[in-house]
């Protein structure tokens, strides 16, 4: 088994969690220095001296180029044996360490993720954010995953060549393992730990606005791709109906040039699905787009009818009802790569 740590300006703690591991298992552990510099070369040099296999980043590249890092040195030096990565800020006991490794060993087409229950002191920007982007993992996955951050994972070798292969350099690297599982057919298993944070959590590295707009880059795209859709429809709509005198042209004109644009944006810059090929993406793409005119009437048609809601209020649920289904479908099936070899 193998502790991998990637670390940026580590404190003493990175020490401290490494004593624990020596102490308490047989783990070979590999550190990531991410370019942590001159000033901390002493906490490494201390790393090295306690048996631990260091290699270094000249300069800050991000947590998920580090993992990288060290997954490609895992690949070639140890063949076979499965991973355990945790934070260097002292968030990881060594006992939920074990019982993630233990985890991953029996369950080696599975990537194991310790889940954190947030009970107790926990900074409000750490408890809102998680929640946050659990909700939107779910609404982008279709995967109910009670914590998205979390930095302590387990993977088995099998995995090795998919978890090099993956976007992203900081920290939206590990949330696009997520979102990337499922067509990689990889399987989410949570493993519950314990919830730590010292002094605020201000050891950590996590940016708050930088790193949650990473993160949700994908849905950000997305919800630009559908606005910038919806601006065309409604400009172009004009332009066909003046052109051809008739209303419905009008309509079916503006609709079916502004579907291929975003099913363009959507494949090429969205969920970046060149490799899937059009014949396989185009048709669920356009047959999506039929299915969800009829969503449209017919929850609009419910709400300002059968419930009697306000036709604005009845607009906007629809459309956010709408904008999710959308995500979702087109993420896991529309523009989904079939699933790789078996990843025992």
């Amino acid at each position: 088994m193998i502790a991998l740590i990637p670390a940026y300006e580590p404190t003493e703690k990175l020490l401290l969690l490494i004593q624990d591991i020596k102490n308490k298992t047989d783990y070979t552990v590999l550190i990531i220095d991410d370019g942590s510099g001159k000033a901390y070369a002493d906490i490494f040099s201390a790393a090295e001296n306690a048996g631990c296999i260091v290699l270094t980043h000249p300069q800050n590249k991000g947590k998920g180029a580090a993992l990288k890092t060290g997954f490609a040195y895992l690949k070639d030096y140890f063949p076979g044996e499965s991973i355990v990565s945790a934070d260097s800020d002292g968030q990881h006991s060594i006992e939920d360490i074990v019982r993630i490794a233990d985890s991953v060993a029996i369950n080696k087409s599975e990537m194991v993720v310790g889940v954190r229950a947030f009970d107790g002191k926990v900074p409000f920007k750490s408890k809102a954010g998680n929640a946050v982007s659990s909700l939107l993992f779910k609404a982008a996955s279709g995967i109910s995953l009670s914590d998205t951050q979390t930095g302590l994972r387990g993977y088995s070798f099998g995995m090795i060549d998919w978890l090099i292969g993956q976007k992203g350099d900081r920290f939206e690297y590990e949330f696009n393992l997520l979102l990337e599982s499922r067509n990689a057919g990889v399987s989410i298993k949570q493993v519950p730990i314990r919830t730590i944070y010292e002094n605020q959590n201000k050891g950590t590295h996590f940016r708050p606005f930088q790193d949650s707009v990473r993160v949700l880059l994908p849905i950000i795209k997305f919800t630009a791709s559908s606005l910038t859709s919806a601006v065309l429809d409604f400009i172009l709509l004009f332009v066909f109906q003046a052109l051809t005198g008739k209303l419905f042209f009008g309509v079916l004109l503006a609709r079916t040039v502004s579907s291929v644009y975003n099913y363009a944006v959507n494949r090429f810059v969205v969920f970046k699905a060149r490799k899937v090929p059009a014949s396989q993406s185009a048709p669920r793409y356009f047959a999506l787009v039929v299915v969800m005119m009829f969503i449209n009437y017919c929850l609009q048609k419910l709400l300002i009818d059968g419930i009697r809601i306000n036709d604005v209020v009845a607009k906007v649920v629809t459309e956010i009802v709408l904008f999710i289904l959308s995500y979702t479908v087109q993420n896991i099936i529309v523009f989904a790569r079939r699933r790789t070899k078996d990843t025992e």
